[in-house]
């Protein structure tokens, strides 16, 4: 319908904070963020979150508003030899003009130590200012010593309020967006591209432009997005729901699991999935369940349950999904406890309700050697492995939570501190 060479996403991102939408935890007005930004005092830093959140745009804006040199390396694609030609053209604009160079690492959690290790330096003397993009959480996925030197923000999915105002935008945009189109959407169109784009604002546009792309015009010369338009041009497929069908649905899993039936569990995932759920939502609740409906009945749930949430993350589709039944089936197919969730609510309705109890002297770090009221720790290996003592506070002494049900494993479990003197 029309063309352009560059993406919609690309020209509706972004080039002030006003315009920026979303992040509001780190971004919003007086926030520590802002104030850097603003007095152009921020330092090095690493974005990280879901795809589509805003990292590379805020990266651009900062850079755009200090007034300084932005560039961009790909971790999968550069390596040291690149960084170090940016970082002496860096040192040579500081000291001769005074300004600012602005390294924008995307994926930096791909980067060996090799890599990470040739930029330290330019960090710590101030030769450049790093920021790092990254899916992945950087204190498990990046080297020590560059997460040490920067400031670690975390992006959240954007809301669907904040994407809807984005696609209204990118559609009434008369210079970057479809503005100069007769481009109509309609309001359930609109809920759709949000809802189905999971947080992610550049597959929400990019699903638009396709829209519109693909859409012929109807006999008022318009270009009608309807929802059934949205849901072709965002990858979903034609088992769409909403919202609420989606919360509905994802009930029904859980209750299933929770009820042992492993038939219905099944083919409540499969809707999901086949309606566009990310398979990590389910195995995420799947572990959720494995310990408040099994639980110490058969930890192994929990296991397997783990083991589905790596596959998702790992294998992705369609591959995943084996594991991911498998796991289901099993958690279905176990016995079922509650204790564990018992155990959890009583110690947590207790820590809430009652008032800051001491540490008892004989479990301390540091005794107290003018309390001689209490016994000395008693090392429990001293004993064969178990001694009984007192590990809750005064006031909560014999407070019993966790009660072994009668199911699976738990059956015939006994605790020890109440079987032995």
């Amino acid at each position: 319908m029309y063309s352009n060479k560059k993406p919609l996403s690309e020209r509706m991102r972004p080039t002030t904070l006003e315009e920026f939408v979303g992040q509001k935890h780190i971004v919003s007005k007086n926030s520590l963020l802002d104030r850097a930004i603003r007095a152009q005092v921020l330092g090095s830093c690493i974005f990280y979150g879901p795809p589509g959140t805003g990292k590379t745009t805020l990266a651009h804006i900062i850079a755009t508003n200090s007034q300084g040199e932005i560039q961009k390396l790909n971790a999968v694609s550069s390596g040291v030899n690149e960084a170090r030609e940016i970082i002496d053209k860096a040192k040579q604009e500081f000291e001769l003009f005074g300004k600012k160079t602005y390294l924008f690492l995307d994926e930096c959690h791909r980067w060996s130590k090799a890599q990470s290790d040739c930029i330290l330096q330019a960090i710590e003397e101030g030769h450049i200012i790093f920021i790092g993009s990254t899916t992945e959480n950087p204190y498990t996925s990046m080297t020590r010593a560059i997460v040490s030197r920067c400031r670690v923000f975390e992006f959240k999915p954007i809301e669907k309020k904040d994407i809807i105002e984005v696609l209204k935008r990118a559609v009434n945009d008369k210079e970057k967006g479809l503005g100069a189109l007769p481009v109509k959407v309609e309001d359930d169109a609109y809920e759709y591209f949000a809802f189905a784009c999971g947080g992610d604002v550049r597959q929400a546009i990019n699903g638009l432009e396709l829209a519109v792309n693909t859409t012929n015009l109807n006999k008022n010369k318009e270009i009608v997005i309807t929802k059934e338009v949205a849901s072709q041009s965002i990858g979903t497929s034609s088992y769409s729901l909403d919202s609420t069908m989606f919360y509905d649905m994802l009930s029904a899993f859980c209750k299933s699991i929770r009820g042992s039936d492993s038939d219905a569990a099944l083919y409540w995932s499969s809707r999901l999935i086949k309606a566009g759920c990310d398979p990590r939502i389910i195995a995420r609740r799947l572990i959720a369940h494995s310990s408040e409906d099994i639980g110490m009945a058969d930890s192994n749930a929990l296991l397997l349950s783990t083991c589905a949430l790596i596959s998702c993350e790992k294998l992705g589709l369609p591959e995943c999904l084996l594991t991911l039944s498998h796991a289901i089936i099993y958690a279905c197919e176990a016995e079922k406890s509650n204790s564990v969730y018992i155990a959890m609510s009583k110690a947590t309705s207790d820590v809430e309700n009652s008032k800051d109890d001491a540490v008892p002297n004989n479990l301390k770090n540091h005794p107290s050697i003018n309390d001689d009221k209490t016994a000395g720790y008693k090392y429990p290996h001293d004993f064969g492995g178990y001694v009984k003592q007192d590990y809750l506070p005064k006031s909560l002494k014999d407070r019993v939570y966790y009660t072994p049900s009668n199911n699976g494993k738990e059956r015939g479990l006994k605790r020890k501190k109440f079987d032995k003197v």
